[in-house]
């Protein structure tokens, strides 16, 4: 397995929002510092998951499908990356969102 270099320092991180728990997010986001263009809200699956899971929108299915390119982050960390996505954490599980182009807000996906 490879070393991971995180675009923000861990000791750069800052308090953002009150603690949620866990989420999962793509080295899009954290290693290429990438924005959030698509964050949904899935069941937890481990202790302490808030069920949200990011992407950066350019993540082809084979890049998704390859578990050493996401990592579990403290949902904090994430909003740390990309703030625009602090508004929409408090949505229920079964949520999906995609970043309107060229904005800070997200708009719910239709299925």
């Amino acid at each position: 397995m490879k070393i991971k270099k995180f675009k923000i320092n861990g000791q750069d991180i800052k308090q953002l929002i009150q603690s949620i728990g866990g989420c999962m997010a793509t080295d899009k986001i954290t290693i290429d510092g990438e924005l959030v263009d698509f964050m949904y809200r899935d069941t937890p699956e481990f202790k302490d998951d808030s069920g949200w899971r990011f992407l950066s929108g350019t993540e082809s299915q084979e890049y998704a499908d390859n578990a050493d390119n996401w990592a579990i982050y403290d949902v904090n960390t994430i909003a740390n990356y990309d703030s625009s996505i602090i508004h929409y954490l408090d949505s229920p599980i079964g949520t999906e969102l995609d970043r309107i182009k060229g904005t800070n807000k997200f708009r719910i996906v239709e299925s």
